[in-house]
């Protein structure tokens, strides 16, 4: 009889056994969470397995998150300068090869300032704080964006995060070496129980995170003041570590026994 999957397509019983072969030694498709089901003639004679396993990489790519901060006695004269000093730190990052489309300003804001000291709490002056987004910064150069940066009129760092452009080759490589332990285990219990291994009646892959590709630096919210020398010194000689990210696969695999 033919056997058909939930999409409703058909998938031969020597391409189900084939699949198993080749998570056990290669590669598998492509990651997202995927069901094959696999209806047989006896659903009785089956057993369930777990395999789990998980990949170590190291992230390669860099997003940072500055603010432009500015003081002026007018309004004017505050976004005219603060609109200075973001495109002077956007010019610095492009000759340091950061592509234009790997930077976004955010989250304009501007503020008054008062005199709470008064008793007509007068404004003395305003205050604008603009976001840049630095993307797509490969780990070797994001020590030298950031000081680059800062001394081109940054005046905070709000975070760095790390992520793993491989991140998706690395999570199909967990995958196989999760469905090969699966295997593993139905196969030992198998001979444990007297009976024979059969093929694959349905695999489902659980736990996929695209997120956990993304890993929090420590850099958060890091004031620097131009007029303090240590640390504008502290923020030239950050040396960016950025870790590990584990990416874990997780299936439950039914075969059947003979």
């Amino acid at each position: 009889m033919r056997k058909y999957g939930k999409i409703g397509r058909w998938i031969p019983a020597a391409a189900i056994a084939a699949m198993v072969s080749a998570a056990a030694l290669t590669g598998c498709g492509a990651a997202g969470t995927q069901t094959i089901q696999v209806q047989t003639e006896n659903s009785q004679d089956q057993i369930v397995v777990t395999g789990k396993d998980e990949v170590s990489v190291t992230p390669d790519m860099a997003e940072m998150v500055f603010q432009v901060r500015t003081q002026a006695a007018t309004a004017q004269e505050c976004q005219q300068k603060n609109g200075e000093d973001l495109n002077a730190a956007i010019e610095v990052l492009k000759g340091l090869g950061v592509e234009e489309s790997s930077m976004q300003t955010s989250a304009y804001g501007m503020n008054p300032i008062y005199d709470w000291n008064s008793s007509t709490q007068e404004i003395t002056g305003y205050e604008m704080n603009t976001s840049l987004t630095v993307s797509d910064v490969p780990i070797d150069q994001a020590g030298e964006i950031i000081s680059q940066a800062v001394a081109a009129g940054v005046n905070s760092l709000d975070s760095v995060n790390y992520f793993c452009s491989s991140y998706d080759a690395s999570y199909q490589e967990a995958l196989t070496k999760a469905v090969a332990m699966a295997q593993t285990k139905a196969q030992a219990l198998a001979e444990a129980g007297g009976r024979t291994l059969g093929g694959v009646v349905n695999i489902e892959e659980y736990g996929y995170n695209p997120y956990q590709r993304y890993a929090e630096g420590a850099a958060r919210n890091m004031a620097v003041e131009e007029t303090a020398a240590a640390s504008m010194d502290a923020v030239a000689a950050m040396g960016v570590m950025p870790g590990e990210v584990q990416v874990e696969a997780q299936v439950t695999v039914t075969f059947s026994l003979q």
